[in-house]
């Protein structure tokens, strides 16, 4: 299996009962993807079908919001076994929201991760920037301990201008604030690389377009989900390409992915 390229897939479905009638079992055959990182599933454990639970040739795993129904959740599906898996950071007010999951691979470790969206008050704004730091500050653990890490998810906020179409208009809306911003530079100088910004540096593509004003259909959206990688994957080689999918729908987010040597 050493050095088979591979294809590793992130995407905000806005609730698993609504995409899986817009086509989700024909998406992922589609995008033909090893790992897909899933966020936002607004499912309760209980509402897990067996319809979703074994799709194609995937195994799944999930994390689920406790404290509010059809609300956030995490997923992931995987043609390879983890060797180990977790769901939460082990920090009460993160897990009950069900944001992280974890699955720990022979040479890395792959991270399903819904970001906190600020937009409903300076209490949601602050939980966001604490939840940036208090994640990071996990991973920046596993990843300073040598292991390879990958973070896939949406991430809530465009980091910079050339990452939204209205730019200007958007600077004191939450997902696009200076102090967001700010978290987003901490990571990189951390050592964690944005792999569609490596490899594509000055191409204007977005993952999320608003339902309204026929947003999608004109191309005014934002970047917001987001592969960040240990530096070693990039330097190494193994992280090979980057992309985003926005030919892909059932949701307001199209998947974005990455290419790595496993």
């Amino acid at each position: 299996m050493s050095g088979s390229k591979r294809k590793l897939v992130s995407w905000n479905v806005n609730g698993m009962n609504a995409v899986m009638k817009k086509g989700f079992v024909e998406a992922l055959q589609r995008l033909d993807a090893d790992v897909v990182g899933i966020q936002e599933t607004r499912l309760q454990e209980s509402k897990l079908s067996e319809k979703m639970r074994s799709i194609l040739n995937y195994r799944s795993h999930w994390a689920f919001s406790t404290v509010k129904k059809g609300y956030s959740g995490v997923a992931v599906y995987s043609r390879i076994d983890p060797v180990s898996f977790r769901c939460g950071l082990d920090i009460p007010r993160y897990d009950a929201e069900g944001r992280v999951l974890q699955l720990d691979f022979e040479d890395f470790t792959f991270f399903s991760v819904y970001f906190p969206n600020g937009q409903m008050s300076e209490e949601r704004l602050a939980y966001k920037l604490d939840f940036y730091r208090d994640f990071f500050a996990y991973a920046g653990s596993l990843k300073d301990s040598g292991r390879s890490v990958v973070v896939a998810g949406d991430y809530n906020t465009a980091h910079n201008e050339i990452d939204l179409k209205n730019p200007k208009s958007n600077e004191n809306t939450s997902g696009f604030l200076r102090i967001e911003r700010d978290r987003l530079d901490r990571i990189v100088e951390q050592g964690w690389v944005d792999t569609f910004r490596h490899f594509h540096p000055d191409e204007e593509a977005y993952s999320w377009w608003t339902y309204r004003f026929k947003a999608r259909e004109r191309n005014v959206g934002w970047r917001i989900d987001y592969f960040f990688v240990s530096r070693d994957l990039i330097d190494s080689g193994r992280v090979s390409g980057a992309f985003i999918q926005n030919d892909v729908y059932g949701s307001d987010h199209c998947p974005v992915g990455i290419e790595m040597k496993w």
